[in-house]
């Protein structure tokens, strides 16, 4: 269970992050995303002006709509050919459906249509809608465009292959008319036409299935409205100027918005105004058209998309990289500062790329770089939890903080199962009982008792933990306190700060009496003991009861100093320092000491005797040491 419990904890946060991605990715939003993407650099990057195209526009507005009615009569119609061809257009692309004649003047129409070679009819394969009766299969197009699900039109439906003579793409019959070239048509039936195509996984499409139908291609929009355009009336009135027919494609269409022939274009979503911003068919089939023509010129810039294996490759290695620097970076907000640069960054090159038609799905990788970094921030600090309540529960008691956050940068090293691994240490260990405790608690109630004996370990404890050192038990009125575990450290530095939270003690007690005093309670007196030398120190204990042990005579030795010729004792504070200690002791520290001598003891349980000076507190230079201003040195 414990191991089932343990995988979960790790496996988590990371399926989260894979449940995340496949919900942006079933639910549309990943692709919605990307094409809010799409259209901002789109609506941006235009490709140049209508003006610089041989393409002409000729629109059925609604003032030609109140001149001639709705369906406008064939003669008409017939009148503007006899007018463009009189004017020496190359092609007419004729993008209005007319497979019922209209008014007395049918015939003639379909005349046109069947004997001007500049004339190209159009049909609708979704709607069977056929041709104007009577053009030749070679002028004949279908119009059929592809529009995404939210109602935008960003694909280009240049040509389906292994159709008949007819199916050809308005765009493509109209340059093929004007110019008497199929090389495009015929390298796109022979699968040797390179292009950036669409597939259903393409660039930032999500299952798009309409996307692989055909050669498909993202639409390239000239600035909008930039097209030479003229109305119908314009055109029978003879107003057009011949400089922009001669040698030159007309198309057209509707422009009216009655008529509905209007579309929405990545322009759409970033145009303000009074009215829904559309584009109108003949002005897109017109941007199709300058696309075929710039193909055919080799001016046109192909770009590429990303096909949908290149987009899956990019969510794992996104992915891969958010669990890396989610992971490897030792400090989260670091981590954290880190994988939002690199995603901002990846932002920004996807965005940069696109803008050099270099389309690759940017929601998802980004999102997988994100929710995997977070995964592992989250299991990282599930992780962190458990470490502390584990250092904690190991140590029995909270350390300083400058300690706390060494213990996790270095769990790994000193951790192994839940323990702490057994080393050999040199630390200094201080070891306090209190002085006639028997006495006074015969005269306090077990309540009062307890109440005086923390207020005197609130004096103690703190002098020892805000110098990184370490309370390892308390030994009923007293207690043990380490320095130089669970970390090594400098031995000197130790040493000192052992004899500075002496004086701290002393202070503090100082304080404390004079309360105690003021209450009517009794005086507290403290003997210590101070003594450096190496120890075994680590986990010991069973599943049911572990703690942090320190073994040695270093803690031995401090012991039995403490408790050294009890009776000998003077102030509020009694110090006996090894002289191994205070060897250790920086010499300048060492000289503002105030020493008594207290010769060679002999200490229960050691053979070898030890050199113990007794620290006297009045009259010392180096009172300030106590001070927790300068903890922060050791």
């Amino acid at each position: 269970m414990k191991r089932i419990r343990r995988l979960v904890q790790f496996a988590g946060p990371y399926l989260a992050a894979v449940v995340v991605l496949i919900l942006l990715r079933s639910t549309g939003l990943a692709q919605t995303l990307d094409l809010v993407v799409y259209d901002l650099i789109t609506s941006q990057r235009a490709e140049g002006s209508g003006q610089d195209t041989p393409i002409t526009l000729v629109g059925v507005d609604e003032d030609d709509i109140k001149r001639f009615g709705w369906p406008i009569d064939d003669g008409v119609f017939c009148e503007a050919f006899d007018a463009l061809n009189a004017a020496g257009v190359v092609a007419i692309g004729f993008d209005i459906y007319r497979d019922k004649g209209v008014g007395p003047n049918q015939q003639c129409l379909r005349d046109r249509f069947r004997d001007e070679p500049t004339l190209v009819s159009i049909f609708n394969v979704a709607s069977d809608i056929p041709p104007v009766p009577g053009t030749p299969p070679e002028r004949q197009s279908y119009n059929d465009i592809s529009v995404d699900a939210d109602g935008v039109l960003r694909r280009d439906l240049v040509h389906v292959t292994g159709q008949d003579e007819a199916t050809v793409s308005f765009p493509l019959r109209v340059l093929e008319v004007a110019t008497g070239d199929t090389v495009i048509r015929s390298s796109l039936e022979t699968e040797t036409h390179d292009g950036a195509w669409l597939s259903v996984n393409g660039g930032g499409y999500h299952n798009e299935a309409e996307a692989a139908w055909g050669y498909q291609r993202l639409m390239r929009f000239r600035e909008p409205g930039s097209y030479p355009s003229y109305s119908l009336s314009d055109l029978v009135a003879g107003s057009v100027p011949e400089v922009k027919l001669r040698n030159r494609i007309v198309l057209i269409g509707s422009t009216a918005a009655s008529l509905r022939d209007l579309f929405e274009v990545p322009h759409t979503r970033f145009r303000q105004g009074e009215t829904l911003f559309q584009i109108s068919g003949v002005e897109m089939h017109a941007n199709r058209l300058a696309t075929l023509i710039d193909e055919r010129n080799g001016t046109l810039i192909q770009g590429w998309i990303m096909p949908g294996w290149g987009n899956l490759l990019l969510v794992f290695g996104f992915a891969a990289g958010g669990l890396l620097l989610g992971e490897r970076i030792h400090k989260q907000r670091v981590s954290i500062l880190v994988v939002v640069l690199v995603a901002g960054s990846a932002a920004g090159g996807f965005g940069l790329l696109l803008w050099n038609h270099i389309w690759a799905g940017i929601a998802m990788p980004i999102a997988a770089l994100l929710s995997f970094g977070g995964a592992a921030w989250l299991r990282r600090g599930v992780e962190s939890q458990q470490h502390s309540q584990q250092i904690r529960q190991l140590l029995g008691q909270t350390t300083s903080p400058a300690v706390a956050e060494q213990l996790w940068a270095q769990r790994d090293a000193l951790l192994s199962n839940g323990r702490f691994m057994g080393q050999q240490l040199p630390i200094t260990s201080l070891f306090t009982d209190t002085a006639s405790f028997t006495s006074v608690s015969e005269g306090m109630s077990p309540r009062q008792l307890m109440d005086w004996l923390n207020r005197g370990m609130e004096v103690c404890v703190p002098a020892v933990t805000q110098r990184n050192g370490m309370v390892n038990k308390f030994t009923g009125d007293g207690m043990l306190a380490v320095f130089g575990v669970p970390l090594p450290g400098d031995p000197s530095a130790e040493a000192q700060a052992a004899v500075e939270a002496a004086f701290e003690i002393n202070n503090g007690l100082k304080r404390l009496n004079a309360d105690l005093i003021a209450e009517g309670a009794p005086t507290m007196r403290v003997r210590m003991g101070i003594h450096s030398g190496e120890a075994l120190v680590g986990s010991m204990g069973s599943a049911e009861r572990i703690e942090y042990a320190v073994i040695g005579d270093a803690v031995n030795c401090a012991s039995r100093l403490e408790s050294y010729d009890k009776h000998r004792h003077e102030g509020v504070l009694r110090v006996l320092l090894s002289s191994t200690t205070l060897e250790l002791l920086p010499t300048e520290f060492r000289a503002s000491l105030s020493l008594e001598d207290w010769g060679t003891v002999q200490v229960k349980g050691r053979d070898k005797p030890l050199n113990v000076s007794e620290v006297k507190f009045e009259g010392c230079s180096t009172q300030a040491v106590g001070n927790p201003k300068n903890a922060d040195k050791y």
